[in-house]
């Protein structure tokens, strides 16, 4: 086990896997856990959230779990108190919550793009709303927020309300970080470019490839200069150093964890 959050504790939302494999939510929860710090997972499936501590706990970690939906302020609220309860403490707060809908400024209904803008942006107003008072009273941390590089790129797929909400929480995170950089709290986005994880199967595969899983992982890989997708753990490790203290004087990033997509000019 390594110390680089020895005893740090961690809000990591959205810390299981909508399928088989290894989500960023999981993967940072796992990460953290071990360089030390005690996780505090939550998922709006419950089983999700369990299957992560069973992973944490079988290498000697140290996980409570929480079932919420982020989006809703009365879970969000109940979220922290409980962490507050079992732990007595918040210094990290990962907000890794998320979904596409595919849709472009026409065709996207209404609904979906309330339900994106729930998902995706309120529940990171809500977390923050909720863990800010606690960490300003305990005298700092640490608020890694998940975009993308939908946020600043078209990268060829209409999703405007995911495109549309990964460039709001950019602008959240900045005001977060400004108001709270005198009170030793820290808040960084990071923005995963083409990643390989579990949440791009079912939304995306219609979109690329007419339903071919394969295929729509070879043409998004091909994309990228690297001609691979990122995966989960480059996320997780992007999040562990924004969370530890080697990032102590580093507020108000934006973390391009990409492959060099956003780099070209096609």
């Amino acid at each position: 086990m390594g110390e680089r959050l020895k005893d740090k504790i961690a809000i990591v939302t959205g810390a299981g896997s909508v399928g088989p494999g290894w989500g960023n939510g999981k993967a940072t929860a796992v990460l953290f856990a071990r360089e030390g710090a005690k996780v505090f997972a939550v998922d709006i499936r419950l089983a999700a959230a369990e299957e992560t501590k069973g992973l944490i706990e079988k290498e000697g970690g140290k996980c409570k779990v929480h079932q919420a939906n982020v989006a809703k302020s009365d879970e969000v609220g109940a979220m922290v108190k409980r962490c507050i309860e079992v732990y007595g403490r918040i210094d990290i707060l990962h907000n890794n919550v998320g979904i596409v809908e595919v849709g472009g400024p026409v065709d996207a209904s209404e609904e979906s793009w309330d339900r994106v803008v729930a998902v995706n942006l309120k529940s990171q107003f809500l977390t923050c709303k909720y863990v800010l008072p606690y960490m300003e009273k305990q005298g700092g941390g640490a608020i890694i927020n998940i975009s993308s590089i939908a946020g600043i790129r078209y990268l060829g797929i209409p999703y405007i309300s995911y495109s549309a909400t990964k460039a709001a929480i950019l602008q959240l995170t900045q005001s977060v970080a400004l108001e709270y950089a005198e009170k030793n709290i820290r808040a960084n986005a990071i923005l995963p470019g083409l990643m390989n994880t579990p949440m791009i199967i079912e939304p995306l595969k219609q979109a690329y490839a007419g339903g071919d899983v394969e295929k729509m992982i070879k043409i998004r890989s091909e994309q990228c200069p690297m001609k691979r997708m990122g995966d989960a753990w480059d996320v997780a490790y992007a999040a562990l150093f924004l969370a530890s203290d080697e990032a102590k004087y580093i507020t108000g990033a934006q973390l391009v964890v990409d492959g060099g997509i956003t780099c070209k000019i096609d």
